[in-house]
């Protein structure tokens, strides 16, 4: 969770809003597993394409893929725009970040979804 989330969250408590929502727990608890790949280290060369040079801007993209309990993927990318700023740990955070945003709306229209067939 977020600091931003965790913010949010005590504002709702404290505000007593206790209608039928999303909680930073739930969207947590439906992710299985995480996996990265930074895009220049994840091509493979073969006959088609040469092998990712070190400089080149594909080394600083990364990608998560949130795959979700019921086998649904999600997925965040994260790129800089200098390469001199890149660092691969902050890169996988904001990944993460952009996968697990995804993730609040597709959980967001389930809820809805249920709450409209409830009448």
């Amino acid at each position: 969770m977020s600091s931003n989330e965790a913010a949010i969250e005590k504002e709702i408590q404290a505000k007593g809003l206790s209608a039928p929502r999303l909680t930073p727990g739930q969207i947590d608890s439906v992710i299985a597993s995480e996996w990265y790949v930074n895009a220049g280290e994840g091509i493979a060369a073969d006959e088609f394409q040469p092998p990712v040079p070190a400089s080149h801007p594909l080394r600083q993209l990364t990608f998560c893929v949130l795959v979700l309990k019921n086998g649904f993927t999600v997925t965040g990318e994260s790129a800089c725009a200098s390469p001199e700023n890149f660092n691969a740990e902050i890169g996988r955070k904001i990944a993460r970040d952009n996968a697990r945003n995804k993730i609040w709306l597709l959980e967001g229209y389930l809820l809805r979804q249920r709450l409209h067939e409830q009448g």
